[in-house]
């Protein structure tokens, strides 16, 4: 079943640009990963979308993301929770 993540970054204020550029295509390189897309949700806030064949995908994958998040960490402006806001789960309904 496939699964997605979802994941809040708050870039830090002039590091946008290069925010974005370090997500271009072909900056990222995580296996299993159908399609991923960054949206702005506000100034200098984004999400991350992606989209996997299964949970089990997604997480073999972690540890790829991770070390991408390890990347452009001091980009990021902490939260309650840390830099991110991250959730993931299996697709229960889709339409469209």
């Amino acid at each position: 079943m496939t699964a997605y993540n979802v994941v809040r970054f708050k870039v830090k204020s002039g590091m946008e640009k290069e925010f974005l550029t370090a997500h271009a295509p072909g900056k990222i390189n995580w296996p299993g990963l159908r399609q991923g897309t960054m949206i702005e949700t506000g100034p200098g806030a984004y999400c991350l979308i992606g989209e996997w064949p299964d949970a089990s995908a997604l997480k073999q994958a972690m540890p790829h993301m991770l070390a991408k998040l390890d990347t452009v960490r001091h980009m990021l402006v902490p939260g309650p929770g840390g830099v991110t806001d991250a959730v993931s789960g299996p697709a229960v309904v889709s339409f469209g």
